[in-house]
């Protein structure tokens, strides 16, 4: 279970998130919508304390993650693995080595700066990549690749993390429609088939819904709605954006494309 207690992020003067409370148990996949500036990035990055909270606690089955520090929190970031807009891939480094560096927080600091992985954790690595269907791309540089498969590579290189919890940050926001869908359905198989929290921040209500079994509507930094797809009607749409006309614009559907292989649990390989 992951609980956010009335976490707050100031900036200055500013207020990026309010007070904001949830309780998220394991396994859920939930989807946070809201406008540009509405808290969404800093909410996410919150949780593994890329930023900070002002006030409040973020606990994750009754540890406080906030009064983590050291290897304490350098072992939580692992767990709790972070995919961004802009992949955030090594350009000129080959894919496999992009998704081994996910083993980083996991290895000891002497094998990370000599890139010493073992044959088993360049196999998890290929089983990943396998999974996400590119494994034939494992040695091409990572800047000679599509956004799309960029970004399914970053999510291989979360696998490695061994994580508890996925936090996608606007994992779609540059993609097209076509490679958005192969992305959000990699997370929901990720969640389904593995068991595990996927929190993602989206733009569009049609792919929330689509995708999440929650979703979190943010507005000026609070929680203004929180349930299921299904009650987010015209006002709590109104409530979110400030219009009931929210532009629908990613043509991504509830349909799945499968996504190829199983990666085995780590601790069972």
């Amino acid at each position: 279970m992951l609980e956010l207690d009335k976490v707050t992020r100031r900036f200055g003067e500013r207020i990026a998130v309010d007070a904001a409370t949830l309780g998220i148990p394991a396994g859920q996949m939930v989807g946070i919508i809201g406008r540009s500036g509405a808290g969404k990035s800093t909410l996410l990055r919150m949780v593994n304390r890329l930023i900070e909270p002002s006030e409040g606690r973020v606990l994750f089955d009754g540890r406080d993650i906030t009064r983590l520090h050291g290897s304490a929190l350098h072992a939580w970031r692992a767990s709790a693995a972070m995919i961004f807009q802009q992949f955030n891939l090594v350009p000129r480094l080959d894919v496999l080595t992009n998704v081994l560096a996910g083993r980083l927080n996991r290895i000891p600091t002497s094998r990370a700066l000599l890139k010493l992985f073992t044959a088993r954790e360049r196999a998890l690595a290929i089983l990943a990549l396998d999974r996400l269907g590119i494994a034939d791309l494992a040695l091409n540089r990572a800047d000679a690749l599509s956004g799309g498969q960029q970004q399914r590579v970053a999510i291989a290189r979360a696998l490695m993390q061994e994580p508890r919890i996925l936090l996608a940050d606007e994992p779609i926001a540059s993609l097209d429609p076509m490679n958005a869908k192969l992305v959000m359905d990699a997370l929901r198989d990720i969640n389904r088939r593995d068991g595990i929290m996927v929190l993602c921040n989206l733009h569009t209500l049609d792919t929330a819904r689509a995708y999440c079994d929650r979703i979190v509507g943010m507005a000026q930094g609070r929680i203004v709605f929180d349930g299921a797809p299904e009650t987010l009607d015209e006002a709590a749409v109104r409530s979110i954006y400030g219009t009931a006309d929210h532009a629908l614009d990613e043509s991504i559907t509830s349909t799945s494309i499968a996504v190829p292989g199983g990666l085995p649990a780590f601790a069972q390989a």
